[in-house]
């Protein structure tokens, strides 16, 4: 774990995305001021914030944000929460907890490169299931049995994904749980986008609301566009495993900012309202990536996701998805995501591939920069 490669996405958005004029691969939902959020406050969380000492917070997260937390599962409690800073630091240390050297993990390809990497870093082997283009990036359970060893410890599966976009279908996630179950093996699922579905009968459960050995990931970030707050957490039923992922976070942040803690108490509890305008302004925009993508046929092939707030577009110019982003954002400031930058060890992850976001107001103006770069 001292060696870790560099994180390709990440060191790409350092140079990049404060400098492009027009964000558009961003994977997170319109954000809020701070003064519009705290309009949405109830008595109780205006009290605390009005109050703020600025003091360390507990390990584990206030009692009233884990409260607030596992309100937003069916049948989970506030000890069935573990607050991080944010859902890096939660997927860093479940990854820990879940995995030993002589452990087998499956992950989905593609996916947020940690997600990977990290059981890398720490198993024996690790097996890679692919969401293919053809079938919809959907999840082929057939793929993952047939990746089933006798040390598997853990599925880690993205949905809905990044950064195709793609859910599961109800009935291949009552059958990956049951799979899990049957072996005793634990079902990490990154939910972060949870909420963004375009149509809500495909929401799925989560994990850990099925499973006893489920692992729910989730933050304030995506979703929520609240990035800024830097709250994220580790939803399960395995009290054994929140116990040691807890012990490591003593080596990490220690525990939250408190005023990031009653920020996301806020957005909690008025969570109905910011989802569903978060869904609205998705679904608005899609119609506009609709039109424009309706315009080069020629150019690129584009399919709606199913959820979240990026889709994975296809570039079919002959001058190739690297060299097309790149002239993108250094002569237009147009700044997209080429798909080499979720390059998967395990498996091929399609070369003519970008991803493009679609969750934040002003995607009118980057569409039209777009446009006139293609000079049609």
């Amino acid at each position: 774990m001292s060696i870790l490669p560099d994180f390709r996405l990440e060191t790409f958005f350092s140079h990049w995305e404060f400098k492009a004029r027009h964000h558009m691969t961003a994977s997170d939902a319109q954000t809020v001021s701070l003064c519009d959020l705290l309009l949405l406050a109830e008595p109780e969380e205006r009290e605390a914030w009005d109050n703020l000492a600025l003091g360390y917070t507990e390990t584990w997260g206030s009692m009233a944000l884990r409260r607030a937390v596992a309100a937003t599962y069916t049948g989970l409690a506030p000890e069935d929460i573990l607050c991080f800073a944010g859902a890096e630091e939660g997927l860093y240390c479940a990854m820990l907890a879940l995995l030993g050297p002589d452990d087998h993990a499956i992950v989905t390809v593609p996916n947020y490169q940690s997600m990977e990497t990290l059981p890398v870093s720490i198993c024996g082997s690790v097996s890679g299931v692919a969401l293919q283009a053809e079938n919809g990036w959907a999840l082929d359970l057939d793929d993952i049995r047939a990746a089933l060893r006798p040390n598997t410890r853990l599925i880690a599966v993205n949905f809905p994904n990044n950064p195709t976009g793609a859910v599961a279908s109800r009935e291949t996630f009552d059958g990956l749980v049951a799979l899990c179950a049957e072996r005793g093996i634990h079902l990490f699922n990154d939910e972060v986008y949870r909420g963004l579905e375009r149509d809500p009968a495909r929401q799925l459960p989560q994990a850990a609301e099925v499973y006893e050995q489920g692992v729910s990931l989730n933050v304030m970030s995506k979703a929520y566009g609240l990035p800024g707050l830097r709250i994220g957490w580790i939803a399960s039923r395995d009290h054994t495993l929140l116990a040691r992922m807890e012990r490591m976070k003593h080596y990490l942040s220690i525990c939250n900012s408190s005023p990031s803690e009653v920020l996301a108490r806020i957005a909690l509890k008025a969570r109905d309202r910011i989802l569903r305008q978060n869904r609205d302004l998705c679904a608005n925009n899609l119609v506009c990536l609709r039109r424009f993508f309706a315009v080069y046929p020629d150019l690129y092939d584009w399919s709606e996701p199913d959820g979240g707030c990026v889709g994975f577009a296809r570039y079919k110019g002959s001058d190739g998805v690297e060299e097309h982003c790149r002239r993108l954002v250094e002569e237009s400031g147009v700044l997209l995501i080429p798909s080499s930058l979720f390059h998967s060890g395990l498996l091929p992850v399609p070369l003519d591939r970008f991803r493009v976001g679609y969750g934040r107001k002003g995607i009118e103006i980057g569409l039209k920069a777009w446009k006139d770069h293609l000079g049609r």
